[in-house]
């Protein structure tokens, strides 16, 4: 384990990635999402040549997934449709191979069930890189109409598409993992209890668990996906993502022509379900999208629906994690942690 960034040491500017007041600090100012710094604030790499097809989404398919997750209602944990919303995704990896972490989560609103999600594409090299969304809906919003189309909604369902892609096809790199967590959500509002003790039960308790058993070491990149479907796509640069890790997604969408959509915002640092695998050393990005609606106006309310969203911008990330895992395949070594 390596000692935190300071900027994660700095919660005075940290936004929390899914928690009702993220973009209000301590002091009650606002915070706001920050110009693009030069580019020599992202360490130049030398990347492997581009020499292969670009990688395949099929944003329709990935889209209607969407649909089908939204139409099951509002889904936060310990509710009839989250576990539906659970059977929906192992549904769709039926013969793929999967490994469900499950337990029981002790929360301030009594004990629920948590189930982890990870399906397992294998690869050549030794290693694993992992992709990750969050898959429950909003708990203090449950008695709404809420049913996080683009907040968890659109990031679970685009795992399902690359599951599609990376399905029967021989890894020559290095094995990947998809994991649909769970109980990301905090279940009181942070005005009550903050957030970081009272969110991210599924994803650290995963952490945890890899930690225990040595899984933890082999893993060589943690890219999450969140708020990922907007269709005015924007996705940030994140101060508590790795820094060279964060250059390779730049590098992964300028390679693609995507580029306009990336990095155009800078935040002071993001607690999201990296964070467990940042403050265990392993090199993480959070590719979000943390501006939804003009002036977030869309974020954690009923108007998160799937008429703000694109299947363009489900393209644009899914391809360009595909394109990050290619050129993670092909450095050699990969930079220190």
């Amino acid at each position: 384990m390596i000692s935190l960034p300071v900027v994660l040491l700095s919660f005075a500017v940290t936004f929390a990635a899914c928690d009702h007041d993220k973009d209000v600090n301590p002091t009650g100012a606002q915070a706001p999402a920050q110009t693009a710094p030069a580019d020599t604030t992202l360490p130049k790499l030398s990347l492997p040549p581009d020499n292969g097809p670009p990688p395949a989404i099929d944003s329709v398919r990935a889209m209607q997934y969407v649909k089908e997750i939204v139409a099951f209602g509002p889904r936060p944990i310990g509710s009839a449709n989250h576990k539906k919303v659970e059977n929906y995704i192992t549904s769709h990896l039926n013969g793929d191979a999967v490994e469900e972490d499950e337990f029981t989560a002790d929360t301030p609103e009594g004990k629920f069930p948590v189930r982890n999600i990870v399906a397992k594409f294998p690869g050549t090299r030794d290693g694993i890189i992992v992709m990750a969304s969050h898959y429950d809906t909003n708990y203090p919003l449950r008695g709404t109409s809420y049913v996080g189309a683009n907040d968890g909604g659109s990031s679970s369902a685009l795992l399902l598409e690359i599951a599609n892609q990376l399905r029967g096809k021989k890894r020559q790199g290095y094995s990947v993992w998809l994991v649909w967590d769970d109980a990301e959500e905090a279940i009181k509002p942070d005005t009550e209890v903050a957030f970081l003790d009272d969110s991210l039960y599924g994803i650290r308790h995963l952490a945890e668990k890899w930690q225990a058993d040595g899984t933890l070491k082999k893993i060589k990149a943690f890219l999450l996906a969140d708020m990922i479907g907007d269709a005015d796509l924007n996705i940030d640069r994140d101060l508590n993502s790795t820094p060279w890790l964060e250059e390779v997604v730049y590098q992964a969408a300028s390679r693609l022509g995507y580029q306009s959509h990336f990095f155009a915002r800078t935040l002071p640092g993001l607690s999201d379900d990296h964070i467990p695998f940042v403050k265990r050393g392993v090199p993480s990005a959070d590719l979000i999208d943390f501006n939804y609606g003009y002036n977030d106006v869309f974020w954690h309310t009923t108007q998160d629906t799937v008429d703000k969203l694109s299947p363009k911008s489900l393209e644009i990330v899914g391809s360009t994690m595909l394109e990050m895992v290619g050129i993670l395949d092909r450095m050699d070594p990969l930079p220190p942690k």
